[in-house]
């Protein structure tokens, strides 16, 4: 391999976003994991203009010029990142000055995502919330619905031997019983605490099947598009649990976007991102992407950072279990799962591990 071999080789395999630009301003390297950041080709970007994906006035434009004009290194946590029309990201940016070959002033710009700790500690505070749940449905399983049925029973018996007029309170009554016992089943869906069975499952088999079902039911009349890599090896679990995280996602992005709206599922290896092991030993790798993304108004700001705590919900009459479950269901899979919203887009991403041989079950 070839001096320059290698240099090309140690570039691609750094795993922080890196970009260098000329004296002109003008791209001159673009890594593997810029590419990936980015979701655009080193080919189609190198020897164009920075001002092209990072125009004036944006403060990454700020700090390429403050390194430049004052002829030092700056670094800045936190920046968003706006890269023509991609999504915008979340970064911690670094501009150092390097000499190009002909003694030019070239700089060198690093990038982490800055929000990636943050969401997977995220994860693991909402895996925490849901074990409260988990404990509390269990109680109210045992303590409310046996005396539910009793009050249901009873104002049925009472509405047949009552006039007109009071037996519209013994319907209330009724319904109300049936309201609590409904909500009361659906978090009984977080005491189930058997071990759960890897199996490897086709993510693109659950994802199709769930899209299908959408197609044909909430989601009629609007648009799915479904970009999947062939290449994606298996993931480990359980795939009619999967398939129930990735419909309780379609079917809240449906209700964001409403009829004519756009929902996007995809597909991608991701490597880079690695976790403590479900039993807290040896750090895991989770490569497998999904991410399922919708054209909707957005989840606003203060529902944001809280979405997947339980009963935490911006839908009226809605009861905050839906996304507190998927978080469930990823975190029993050895994953992880985060969101980006912002005005006209919400993406959730759900990482997971590859199915290995050796596998036999995940403990919840």
């Amino acid at each position: 391999m070839t001096q320059i071999s290698v240099y090309e080789a140690l570039w691609n395999a750094l795993n922080h976003t890196a970009i260098a630009i000329d004296h002109d301003n003008n791209i001159a390297a673009f890594n593997a994991a810029a590419e990936q950041f980015f979701s655009i080709s080193a080919r189609s970007i190198l020897g164009r203009s920075i001002v092209e994906f990072a125009p004036e006035g944006s403060r990454l434009a700020a700090l390429i010029k403050q390194s430049r004009h004052e002829d030092i290194s700056v670094s800045e946590r936190d920046v968003e990142v706006h890269w023509a029309d991609a999504e915008t990201r979340l970064a911690n940016i670094q501009v150092n000055r390097i000499n190009d070959l002909d003694g030019n002033l070239s700089l060198l710009i690093t990038m982490q995502q800055g929000s990636i700790a943050e969401k997977m500690n995220r994860s693991l505070a909402y895996r925490g919330a849901v074990r409260s749940v988990t404990g509390m449905a269990a109680a109210l399983s045992h303590e409310i619905k046996n005396p539910l049925s009793a009050i249901s029973g009873a104002a049925q018996l009472l509405q047949m031997s009552v006039p007109d007029q009071e037996a519209e309170l013994c319907e209330l009554i009724q319904e109300e019983s049936l309201r609590i016992q409904r909500l009361v089943e659906r978090m009984e869906h977080f005491t189930d605490s058997r071990p759960l069975e890897r199996h490897p499952v086709n993510l693109h088999d659950a994802l199709r099947m769930t899209c299908r079902a959408a197609q044909v039911g909430f989601g009629a009349g609007i648009t799915f598009v479904e970009e999947y890599d062939p290449s994606l090896p298996p993931t480990s679990g359980d795939r009619d649990l999967l398939a129930q995280a990735f419909q309780n996602l379609v079917k809240n992005a449906s209700e964001a976007v409403g009829e004519g709206g756009i929902i996007s599922l995809k597909t991608a290896y991701r490597p880079g991102v690695r976790v403590a092991g479900i039993h807290g030993d040896a750090r895991q790798s989770l490569p497998l992407e999904v991410s399922i993304s919708d054209n909707g108004a957005g989840i606003p700001s203060d529902f944001a950072p809280h979405i997947f705590e339980p009963f935490v919900t911006s839908k009226a009459g809605g009861a905050g279990l839906g996304l507190a479950l998927v978080s469930k269901i990823v975190a029993d899979h050895g994953g992880i799962i985060e969101c980006d919203t912002d005005a006209g887009r919400t993406t959730f991403r759900i990482l997971l591990p590859i199915y290995q041989e050796l596998d036999v079950r995940i403990d919840k």
